[in-house]
């Protein structure tokens, strides 16, 4: 019994193969094709959405478009890796009409049209909700690292910088001593010449000046650190250690875990991102009754309230903060507030009423405190001050109380948040090796973010519905 056996290569045909023929009806690149050539790219802002009328001609827009959506699918984000699939790979031979840009023009592409692949990324997402892929009723917000094109050794900060200086101090230090001593040292021991350790010192305080110069760039500047391969990007801690990195948001659909919305920051926390993400994807999805989840890094009493203003219902668990939990004492969760009368009623059973108000970093600001705690038996299980326990109320606390009050009541939030919103980031850095990007500054990073956000939506619709619906839902 002989192997199955393939066509020799040398065998000749009387009309040449069709190239179609090659590629189902099944196979995303027909989506990929149908898709771009719905597009209004002029409307979308590529600059090269018409044909000059005189010069060399230029590469479509949209052929490039198509073989960048082609990569980012394919794990092929490099131009340089590009490149050479539009040679050999049948997909894109096919899909590009054989075409084959150099590396430089697939590069420039993506860098001069920041604007218009986000607005690419976008369409896509409005096609989804066309599909009835999202329920716009239930959201999960959450950020991840990405890393940046910065290596550790290349992003200092102040005390970093402090420290290096130090340390240049003390080295030219023992290199001058070691030149004052040479002519002392005996002859057998092996010591670097006068003309080694002068060298030496001068490399140190080129090095010095530079530090110095740093650091003087970044008092100057009023930032924590300075990052010199991309002055944008940030240290941050991540899972194991240090890394410069982005900090990359995302808001995903409850319904089949799809991004309605992200962006990339250099901010050190989530705090100050609920109500941008929130806003975002309540303007692509529309829904007059969207409530969005978080973990306790977006807890932040004015982001929560913007929410509220928006018509989007928050929750989002409190952190516990308080110094007093630390040292075994009544917390300002064990006194109960009591809304009528405006009063907090302690652990001892007294009444703290309100005594005055104050503005503290912005914000509204009332304390509350009792004559009681000088005969209370359990003021030393209370506070560590002398004087009367005090309690503070924000003046919108009231939002707070409430969103609590709904956590409490549907506890299971919190385990749907993490199986919704962690999916697409385990996926995007694993599955789809897309944890770093390989661009520069935010802009670019948003750019680049924009076509992963539209590759895992793109693998995930495909495995939905199918390439032939998703093309009949084309306009």
């Amino acid at each position: 019994m002989s192997y199955i056996e393939g066509v020799a290569r040398e065998q000749q045909v009387l009309l040449p193969e069709v190239l179609d023929e090659y590629v189902t009806a099944e196979n995303p690149v027909r989506f990929i094709d149908a898709f771009v050539a719905s597009l209004d790219l002029a409307a979308l802002g590529f600059p090269r959405a018409m044909a000059a009328a005189t010069g060399r001609p230029a590469y479509d827009p949209g052929d490039l478009l198509r073989l960048y959506i082609y990569g980012y699918l394919y794990r092929l984000r490099s131009s340089r890796k590009l490149e050479p699939e539009t040679h050999r790979n049948i997909e894109l031979l096919w899909l590009l009409r054989k075409l084959t840009p150099d590396f430089k023009t697939i590069a420039d592409f993506r860098r001069d049209n920041p604007q218009a692949l986000k607005a690419v990324c976008r369409e896509f997402t409005l096609l989804c909700k066309r599909l009835d892929l999202f329920a716009g009723e239930l959201e999960a917000i959450d950020g991840s690292k990405f890393r940046a094109v910065n290596s550790r050794s290349r992003n200092f900060t102040r005390a970093g910088l402090e420290r290096l200086l130090r340390g240049i101090e003390v080295r030219v230090a023992e290199y001058l001593s070691g030149l004052d001593t040479q002519d002392q040292a005996e002859t057998s021991t092996p010591t670097p010449s006068a003309a080694a350790l002068q060298q030496k010192i001068d490399a140190l305080r080129v090095r010095q000046g530079e530090y110095a110069a740093l650091l003087a760039q970044l008092e100057a500047s009023g930032e924590t650190q300075i990052s010199l391969t991309d002055p944008e990007s940030r240290s941050r801690k991540v899972r194991g250690g240090v890394d410069v990195c982005y900090n990359v948001q995302t808001a995903v659909d409850a319904k089949h875990k799809l991004i309605v919305a992200h962006d990339v920051t250099n901010a050190a926390t989530d705090r100050d991102c609920l109500s941008p993400m929130a806003n975002a994807a309540n303007d692509v999805l529309g829904s007059a009754h969207l409530q969005v989840i978080a973990d306790r890094g977006y807890y932040n009493g004015p982001e929560i309230t913007a929410c509220q203003d928006l018509g989007i219902t928050p929750t989002v668990p409190r952190p516990i903060t308080s110094a007093n939990a630390k040292h075994g004492l009544f917390t300002k969760d064990d006194f109960t507030y009591q809304a009528a009368p405006d009063t907090y009623r302690c652990p001892a059973g007294e009444t703290l009423t309100y005594r005055f108000s104050t503005v503290e970093q912005g914000r509204g600001m009332r304390y509350y405190g009792t004559s009681a705690c000088g005969r209370c038996g359990l003021k030393a299980r209370c506070t560590r001050n002398k004087g009367s326990r005090r309690i503070t109320r924000w003046v919108d606390e009231g939002v707070l109380d409430a969103m609590e009050q709904r956590l409490k009541e549907h506890p299971e939030l919190r385990t749907r948040r993490t199986a919704i919103v962690e999916h697409p980031f385990g996926t995007m850095k694993r599955w789809m090796d897309q944890g770093y990007f390989l661009m520069r500054g935010l802009v670019k990073t948003r750019t680049e973010f924009s076509l992963t956000v539209l590759a895992y939506n793109l693998k995930r619709v495909i495995n939905l519905v199918g390439v032939p619906r998703m093309i009949a839902a084309l306009p």
